[in-house]
């Protein structure tokens, strides 16, 4: 009797393994979401109130699941959500992922090319378009219409609102020059900040309103209990996903879209973030 229990139980703990695993490695990684998210923000000036920024972070184009026809219906829902400012923080493509198959820059930003946004679409590059060629992936963007930020800045408006937006680029591979990025911020402009990989978070500037970031990938698998077991961070799970304030300073990261190293995501499905930012006010 005893035998016949465990037998059971193993037959069982096997099936809940076997129905994890397609989940994590099948079903999560092929999804998207879009999800809106609202934060407040002293520092925002009131004529950006509810000013929808699209945050399509880790795109990773040739992960699996996450191909051209993939990457077709990501632009066509982000247009439909009709945000005000879209932001590319960078890792436009892939190395080595398991099941992956290498999709170009030029590919990849012919499609982007069709995102729209009253306030425009930019873009920072990430540690994996540095390890690919820099100067390839950016000119590939630039071509099709999307400035990339690279330590420099451009004043966006729309009606009222005005913002600094500054890139940065990327902590590991990038100069990542900050007073370079800064140096055309003129007084009492708001800074709006975005970068591939927050590990910079901590040295930048308190004047810098909101940063927005993305690498992390939310360290594509959440254990309930324990954590994430792997972020690609010096600061662990500090900077892993969403919304954090540290000494009146604002930082958002999002967990992306692709894949990289192992194709799987449990419990972080793959996001293009909606946020809304306001100052509290009404």
């Amino acid at each position: 009797m005893a035998l016949r229990k465990l037998r059971i139980t193993f037959i069982v703990l096997c099936c809940l393994g076997l129905l994890l695993a397609i989940w994590a490695f099948f079903v999560e990684p092929s999804s998207l979401r879009i999800k809106q998210d609202r934060i407040e923000i002293k520092a925002w000036p009131k004529t950006c109130n509810d000013l929808r920024i699209a945050v399509l972070a880790d795109l990773h184009v040739g992960s699996p699941y996450k191909g051209l026809e993939s990457l077709r219906k990501l632009v066509a829902a982000v247009n439909k959500s009709k945000p005000d400012l879209i932001l590319l923080p960078g890792d436009f493509v892939i190395q080595g992922v398991v099941g992956g198959s290498f999709v170009s820059p030029e590919d990849a930003a012919r499609i982007l090319k069709a995102l729209r946004a009253p306030m425009g679409v930019f873009a920072v590059l990430g540690n994996h378009d540095w390890w690919l060629d820099a100067e390839r992936v950016e000119l590939a963007l630039s071509q099709n219409g999307i400035p990339v930020l690279e330590d420099r800045s451009q004043l966006i408006t729309k009606g009222s609102c005005k913002l600094r937006l500054v890139g940065i680029s990327d902590f590991w591979e990038g100069p990542h020059d900050i007073d370079r990025a800064m140096s055309d911020v003129q007084d009492g402009e708001t800074v709006l900040a975005f970068t591939h990989n927050p590990d910079i978070f901590p040295q930048l500037p308190a004047r810098i309103a909101l940063t927005v970031a993305g690498h992390t990938h939310g360290g594509q698998v959440y254990l309930p209990f324990i954590g994430r077991p792997i972020v690609p961070s010096s600061y662990g799970e500090r900077f892993a996903i969403g919304h954090k304030v540290e000494e009146g300073r604002h930082i958002y990261v999002s967990p992306g879209v692709g894949t990289s190293i192992l194709p799987v995501r449990f419990l972080v499905p793959p996001e293009v973030t909606i946020l809304a930012v306001s100052n509290g006010s009404s």
